[in-house]
């Protein structure tokens, strides 16, 4: 990995209990470190808590990462941490403004590598335009942790135009999907012990904020509504709006756009790609009469190249998801059964 911010001289090679004592060695990590990447006039006050301004309808989202291992081809926990709280508040119609940071770090992490933790997170906010104003760091003794543990919330102000929720969808709506489904699940299951196979796979991690504006700007309240499909994929976003709404979902397996790689590699590890967890993806349900130009729309954005319409909101079958296969035979499509793969976020 290639730092854009060369690394400072830390006292220790690794993080000790003493970084997370609250005393003169914490002091200096977040000196050294946490302050100094994340510079900005609300986190330079180094308080408790950060102080500001909000004006407008507020959106408030959080999230845990876990993911191992914490880097993984086209990204790391990093990154996905700051992608993965600024694309919840996009999907609820909102623009991203402050985020809190918080670490768990596992006694024995180098330096090193919360290095480049550090200077990924610092890369998307600024991709994202969103402030860090605020965070915490805690040491755990070794073999209570897992190296690293990211915990990330956020902030944003909602866009006038936007009226994202699920009582909006009617039947007749058309489901739409930015792009290559389980692509960064089955980036990570690349890495895993005992799953390792030869790929050029990189995850789909990125900010879809700029995007989603974008798109709530041009279309308005037109969009019905978003989610992006992380644990549980596909699948299991089209079950929860099913099951909220009780209107049917009609997916057609040949429209769904899959890497020719990640389809391959589902097949062999015996997984469904409407299952695997995405980073980068979103889902919108949108009136049917714009769902032409949504689609050219966001085929002009960097990550809706492979958008795709995949299906249509029926009044049939209230409640269920039904897939047409590519060989024309229908199936339900139920949420997901246990854990594919844990750890994947």
């Amino acid at each position: 990995m290639q730092l854009s911010c060369p690394m400072p001289k830390f006292d220790f090679d690794v993080i000790t209990l003493g970084h997370g004592s609250g005393g003169l060695l914490t002091h200096r990590l977040l000196q050294t470190g946490v302050f100094d990447v994340f510079k900005n006039d609300l986190l330079d006050q180094q308080h408790d808590g950060a102080s500001f301004e909000l004006h407008g309808q507020v959106a408030f989202s959080t999230d845990s990462y876990v993911i191992s291992p914490i880097f993984f081809p086209g990204g790391n926990i990093g990154d996905l941490a700051v992608n993965g709280t600024v694309n919840d508040l996009a999907m609820c119609g909102a623009e991203a403004k402050y985020l809190s940071l918080a670490f768990i770090i596992e006694e024995g992490f180098t330096m090193e590598e919360f290095w480049k933790v550090l200077v990924s997170i610092k890369e998307a906010a600024n991709k994202a335009n969103i402030k860090i104003v605020t965070g915490d760091t805690k040491v755990v003794e070794k073999g209570k942790g897992d190296k690293i543990f990211i915990n990330t919330s956020g902030i944003g102000i909602i866009h006038p135009k936007a009226k994202i929720h699920h009582n909006n969808i009617e039947a007749g709506d058309s489901i739409i999907v930015s792009g290559n489904i389980a692509t960064h699940g089955i980036a990570i299951m690349s890495l895993r012990k005992g799953l390792e196979f030869e790929t050029s796979i990189e995850s789909d991690t990125t900010n879809l904020n700029h995007t989603i504006i974008d798109l709530i700007e041009k279309f308005g309240n037109n969009i019905k509504f978003l989610r992006d499909p992380t644990r549980g994929g596909v699948a299991s976003v089209l079950n929860e709006i099913a099951e909220l709404t009780q209107l049917g979902f009609a997916i057609d397996q040949k429209l769904i756009p899959v890497d020719e790689q990640v389809d391959g590699a589902c097949e062999m590890l015996g997984l469904d790609p409407l299952y695997v967890a995405n980073e980068g993806l979103f889902m919108a349900v949108v009136k049917n009469d714009i769902a032409n130009d949504f689609l050219s729309a966001l085929q002009q954005q960097p990550c809706g190249t492979n958008a795709a319409i995949i299906g249509t909101v029926t009044s049939d079958h209230p409640g269920k998801v039904i897939l047409k296969s590519r060989i024309g035979g229908k199936r339900v499509v139920n949420y997901l059964t246990g854990e594919q793969l844990p750890r994947i976020c």
